[in-house]
Order: C-alpha cells, then sequence, then structure tokens
C-alpha cells in the first residue's frame, strides 16, 4: 500500500524506551511515515492537536502520566477531529484477543490497539508488522472520513442554498406561526395535507418543510395531479416494467420510486381520478407499490404532502374524493391564509420581489413611492402571492430609477377602472416599430393565460376555462414561459 503523501503522526508518551521503539518501527516505513511530535502528556496533546491541525494518526499511551488519558483522551481528541485515527499501545493487557478492552476501546473511538509486551524487544514495538499495517489501513480510514466529510458539508451547504432560495418572506401573524410550525411538522414522519387559494405559495411550505426534515438530502419530488391525463395516473405514479404493454420499450421510474426515502407532494391532489385515489390509498397502508408488468411489489419508503385549493371534505361529501384516503392525506392541516387576510406581508413581499427582480434584470433597486405601497396594500390580490410577484415584474421592467404611480397603473391589473390603461391589452401605438405577427400573436397569448390563471382557483379550472386538456395546458404555459 503506498501513499500519495506521508501520514503525519502524533506520538503521545511518556516513557523514553518505548518512544524509541516506536520511533524504530516507524523508520521501517520511512518514507510513507513522518513522526511529526511527540509529547508526554494528554493535555499538551490535545493542544498541539488543535494547534497544528496536519495529524493524519495518533499513536498513543493507554496509561500516559497525567489525569487525561485512556477512553477519555480518545474522546477528546475525536472532539476536536472525528476523522483523526487513533491507534493505542499499552501495558494494560497482554492478551490481544482481550475483547472487553478492545470493545472499550472502539467505543470510545479508537481505530487499533496493541500491547506493548514483550518489553525484552528492545528495537521496534510489539508486532512491529502488525502496528505499521494498521497506521496504513487507519489512513485509509481518515481519507475515507475525510471524503466523506466534505461531501456531507457539500450537501448541506446545497440544503442551505434551497432554502435560501425558498425562504418564507413574511411579517404577518399568520405566517410568522407557520414559519415556527413548519419545524415541529420536519421533525415527524407525518403526512400533511396544505389547503390554501392558488397562488399562496403551498409547495414554498412543502419544500420548507421536507428541506428542514431528516430527508433533506433525499429527493423532493412534486407532481400537479391535475396535469395527468386519467388513463396515464397509475404509470406516473407507480411506473412500469419494460414490455408491460404495447409501446412499453423501456423501463420507467415512478415518482414513488424516485422519491424512496425522499418526500413526494401532491399538488391539486383533488384532482387525482378515483381509480387512482384507490391506488395511493393502498401504498399509503402498505408501503409498497404494484409496479404495471410486475408480478412482485416494491417497498417503498416515502413521506406524502398534499395539496389542495378545493374543499376536501366537500369534495367527500359529493363523492368525488375517498373519505379513507382524506383521513390518510389529513394528519396534519396546514391552512395558508389568501394575501388580501395578511395584509401585513404585502410590502415585505413587494419591497422582497424588487430587490430580486432588479438583480436578474441587472437594475438599479428603484424606490417607490409611499402611495404605491399603500394601493398595493388595499388591492385584494386576487391571484395571491403569484399575481404580486407578476406586478412587481412588470414594475421593474417598466419603470426606471422610482416606481411611481403613473407605473402602478401600467402594471396591477384593474377592475372596473376602463380609464386606466390596462395592462393585459396588447396596444399598436409605434409604426415605427411594427412586430411581426407571431410575435404579437405570442403576447396576446401569453397575456390571456395569465389573466385566467390569475381569475381561477386552480391550474385545473383554469384549463378548463381556456377548453385544453391539462397536458396541453401546462406545455402552453411552459412555451409561454409562464411557471
Amino acid at each position: 500500500m503506498i501513499t500519495e503523501k506521508k501520514i503525519k503522526i502524533l506520538l503521545i508518551e511518556d516513557e523514553d524506551f518505548d518512544v524509541n521503539r516506536v520511533k524504530n518501527t516507524i523508520r521501517l516505513f520511512g518514507d510513507q511515515l513522518e513522526l511529526i511530535d511527540v509529547v508526554s502528556n494528554g493535555a499538551d496533546a490535545i493542544e498541539i492537536i488543535r494547534a497544528k491541525d496536519n495529524f493524519d494518526i495518533i499513536i498513543m499511551d493507554y496509561q500516559i502520566a497525567g489525569g487525561l488519558r485512556g477512553e477519555e483522551l480518545i474522546r477528546k481528541i475525536k472532539d476536536v477531529d472525528d476523522t483523526i485515527q487513533i491507534i493505542v499501545i499499552t501495558k494494560l493487557t497482554i492478551n490481544i484477543s482481550d475483547f472487553n478492552f478492545a470493545k472499550s476501546l472502539v467505543k470510545a473511538g479508537a481505530f487499533w490497539y496493541c500491547t506493548k509486551y514483550p518489553g525484552d524487544i528492545e528495537e521496534y514495538i510489539y508486532q512491529p508488522t502488525d502496528f505499521l499495517m494498521s497506521i496504513l489501513n487507519a489512513y485509509e480510514k481518515r481519507k475515507l472520513e475525510l471524503h466523506r466529510r466534505n461531501s456531507n458539508l457539500k450537501l448541506i451547504k446545497n440544503v442551505e442554498d434551497i432554502l435560501f432560495s425558498k425562504r418564507i418572506i413574511s411579517a404577518s401573524e399568520s405566517m410568522e406561526k407557520l414559519k415556527n410550525d413548519i419545524q415541529r411538522y420536519a421533525e415527524s414522519e407525518i403526512n400533511i395535507l396544505i389547503s390554501g387559494a392558488s397562488g399562496t405559495g403551498k409547495e414554498l411550505v412543502a419544500n420548507n418543510i421536507h428541506y428542514r426534515s431528516k430527508r433533506k438530502f433525499e429527493n423532493f419530488v412534486p407532481i400537479n395531479c391535475g396535469s395527468i391525463p386519467a388513463d396515464l395516473i397509475e404509470s406516473e405514479l407507480f411506473g412500469y416494467e419494460k414490455g408491460a404493454f404495447t409501446g412499453a420499450n423501456v423501463a420507467k421510474l415512478g415518482l414513488f420510486e424516485l422519491a424512496n426515502n425522499g418526500t413526494l407532494f401532491l399538488d391539486e391532489v383533488a384532482e387525482l381520478p378515483l381509480n387512482a385515489q384507490v391506488k395511493l390509498l393502498r401504498v399509503i397502508q402498505d408501503g409498497e407499490i404494484e409496479k404495471i408488468g410486475r408480478t412482485k411489489r416494491i417497498k417503498v419508503n416515502v413521506r406524502i404532502f398534499a395539496a389542495t385549493n378545493k374543499d376536501l371534505e366537500k369534495e367527500v361529501e359529493e363523492k368525488r374524493f375517498r373519505e379513507d384516503l382524506y383521513y390518510r392525506l389529513n394528519v396534519v392541516p396546514v391552512y395558508i391564509k389568501p394575501l388580501k387576510e395578511r395584509v401585513d406581508d404585502i410590502e415585505v413581499l413587494v419591497k422582497h420581489f424588487i430587490e430580486v427582480y432588479s438583480f436578474d434584470m441587472g437594475k438599479v433597486i428603484p424606490t417607490i413611492d409611499k402611495e404605491v405601497l399603500d394601493e398595493l396594500n388595499s388591492y385584494n390580490w386576487p391571484g395571491n402571492v403569484r399575481e404580486l410577484k407578476n406586478v412587481v415584474q412588470r414594475l421593474i421592467f417598466n419603470c426606471g430609477n422610482h416606481i411611481s404611480k403613473e407605473d402602478l397603473d401600467f402594471a396591477l391589473i384593474r377592475r372596473g377602472r376602463n380609464q386606466i390603461k390596462d395592462s393585459n391589452a396588447v396596444y399598436f401605438a409605434d409604426p415605427m416599430n411594427i412586430e411581426p405577427l407571431k410575435t404579437v400573436e405570442k403576447k396576446i397569448r401569453e397575456k390571456y393565460f395569465r389573466y385566467v390563471r390569475n381569475h381561477s382557483a386552480s391550474d385545473a379550472e383554469a384549463a378548463a376555462k381556456l377548453g385544453l386538456a391539462p397536458p396541453n395546458y401546462h406545455r402552453m404555459c411552459r412555451e409561454l414561459g409562464l411557471k
């Protein structure tokens, strides 16, 4: 076993005779091993480990001088750096198969131990080949643990970045309470039903719970139940095997498999057809999925968050949603108030989106008139936070370094005020800059889609109003840049 660099060793030993034996043994592999320091007590060892922070292996006498010794010293070293590997040498036992002694060392954090006996071997530590191999093996373990720690740090940083980008901006009492509750929800494994009007931020809440839970390093898989045709919902949720039916040329993983050990977010869950509700209920009860074309069930461990803008109790009463599934999903109910009922959030959200979109568009953050904020606070916001984001985007796109009342009149959707120029309209005011028909058609389509969505309780309802199948509706939204 050849190492890429010399393995740096600290020796904790208070007997010169044994110091020389260890030095002589290490010298046999001098091209790979380097004894950096020798200290004679545990307290000094901890200080030098903290100060130098470059040791790979610690070789320590079990019965060192001073009060800090044995298992306590091992634990203290591990507290400083848990990737450092510790090899114990001792006169406490001559029995290298003393399992109770070995168990106590391993439990404290040691990698290996050997006895100093017989003491009449003056040149080398007892079992020199085993001793040297243990150092090399310990170093390999340290490299693995350093790699794992670095990987974990990257994962943690990724999760922190996601939480920062998906942080909940609020000042209202109801949302502040919800943010406090999210941590409690994250610590449990129970299913959660999130209800609220379209555009209030149900998926944002689901993300915050997932990325604060013990499943945060696993997948968060969202699905809009209203966007999948009824005859495809089973294959989307559970997948299928190759050759399961005509056209199944390759196997397909279902969303439950993709979310295994993580979280599945079922948005617009009320749109699930009844046959899919039955299969979903069975998965929740049994923790197993039945894959098309496979005879054996597959075990899955998935936490489910469901979201709806409908009254599920009413849906149950009218036999459109299964009562047993409702109670399985609604273990912890979370309700998000519409924006018009949490006016305290409006100003902080406006200022937040102004910063975000100014940065995205490469603009200086504009100032804003108080009367603009007052009017935004008094507006009804039928499209909730989603509509507010759209309005702020239009404001930033059209304004200069200051947002005035006139800018707002162009950006805000007006009802019953024909004298105000409608932001959803397309005007032909510049004969010197006539655009191609396709460009104008796309503008009209985008504005009309946005208008219908802002006046619909859900994407499924918007698709129905437009006379489109949900998959076509979502495809066209993507083509128009509407998220």
